[in-house]
């Protein structure tokens, strides 16, 4: 068999690719992160949380490292790295809040993912990033919420349909509780949002949600619910993209409608579900969250139960937001059984919206929750224990 030649422009990718896995294991106290890819030694995890990361780049003449965000878990970066007499490149850095986090590296000044993580959908494309576990940093009982444990496991089915408000076809994750194809049991319906730069993959795969509800549900904390994740954009037919996030009650857009007219018919019509609004929620993270809000403050015929995860709120009135839905507070209270707000205490902006929308709806005598996650920012930590809060709050008598 005669041998193959790759193009030499191919060979210096070919050996950033594999480069990571060749990387020898360092003898301390750190672990390959469980976001790498198979046999992948970097990213390190080590215990007291700190993070190396490495990468060959031997041409290269300056490496940073970049955290995704301003107010990212990993810090504000860019790091720079230091190289070896190999050409591999090599930071540090100090112990990164606990959870999921985005990075990549610029290599100089290119920015490039890294060949020994998985990628996720972020910031509008694929991304690399690490995750930090909770249990290494905080290891005190309940911190392993969102891992795999040895309890029955729901399933994560995808789900095409053609959607009649956008004329394309469209798809949606669904999970399902442990025992579904066993059962006759119809279920109530959680319908969850990711958020501005990423898909209906974000929930599983960055969230973990699937994993958090099958721990509450083995642990007795939540209701046995089916959980919808669909893509959070749409257009019309020949009309140009509108702002995904919605409006405070202001006209209906193309998401709004996908879910209302398409979407719940489409999950009603195909799962075991209890297709009322008493059995049916939905909450969203940042653009979800402001989603969420719309699209269930507009709709209460819907929906009973809300929330929103780290929304972007911005000069809310009680008063006047989403025509006024909260004028009436007997009456809202007794339409909705749970208005729940959450954000994190490190990041700024959300956790002062979501805060001040808290207290304005308390003045008004409206009922709702406020949940913070502390020492968190815009990032999946918060909204991993944001679901962990709310879903055991869910589809209660």
């Amino acid at each position: 068999m005669a041998p193959v030649r790759l193009p030499m422009k191919c060979l210096p990718l070919l050996a950033l690719a594999l480069s990571t896995l060749c990387f020898p294991q360092t003898p301390d106290d750190s672990q390959p992160a469980f976001s790498n890819v198979m046999n992948a030694q970097y990213p390190r995890i080590h215990a007291d949380g700190s993070v190396t990361f490495r990468i060959a780049a031997p041409g290269a003449q300056k490496v940073q490292l970049q955290p995704g965000g301003a107010d990212s878990g990993l810090g504000k970066g860019p790091y720079d790295m230091v190289r070896d007499d190999k050409g591999a490149w090599t930071v540090t850095i100090p112990p990164a809040v606990p959870g999921f986090h985005y990075y990549w590296f610029l290599v100089d000044g290119f920015a490039a993912n890294d060949p020994g993580s998985e990628t996720y959908f972020g910031y509008g494309k694929e991304t690399s990033a690490v995750e930090v576990p909770e249990r290494s940093v905080v290891p005190e009982k309940g911190a392993d919420y969102y891992e795999p444990k040895d309890v029955p496991h729901g399933e994560v089915r995808l789900r095409v349909y053609h959607s009649k408000v956008t004329g394309q076809w469209r798809q949606a994750y669904v999970y399902t509780p442990p025992g579904y194809d066993g059962s006759r049991t119809r279920y109530p319906v959680l319908y969850l949002q990711h958020g501005a730069g990423e898909n209906a993959t974000g929930w599983t795969k960055q969230g973990r949600a699937n994993l958090i509800l099958d721990n509450l549900i083995a642990a007795g904390k939540a209701v046995p619910m089916i959980v919808v994740m669909e893509t959070g954009y749409a257009v019309k037919p020949g009309a140009a993209p509108a702002p995904t996030a919605g409006g405070r009650g202001g006209p209906p857009n193309a998401i709004e409608e996908v879910v209302i007219s398409d979407l719940i018919p489409m999950i009603d019509g195909t799962y075991r579900t209890a297709a009322d609004r008493a059995h049916r929620a939905m909450a969203g993270l940042s653009m979800g969250g402001a989603q969420t809000l719309q699209i269930t403050l507009t709709h209460l015929e819907q929906f009973a139960w809300i929330g929103s995860f780290s929304a972007p709120i911005r000069n809310f009135d009680a008063k006047a937001s989403y025509n006024g839905v909260f004028a009436d507070a007997a009456g809202f209270n007794k339409k909705v059984r749970l208005l729940w707000i959450g954000a994190g205490t490190a990041e700024e902006g959300m956790h002062q919206g979501a805060q001040g929308m808290h207290v304005a709806l308390d003045q008004a005598g409206i009922k709702n929750i406020f949940f913070e996650s502390a020492g968190t920012a815009h990032e999946w930590q918060t909204w991993r224990r944001d679901l962990n809060d709310f879903a055991p709050r869910l589809f209660r008598d």
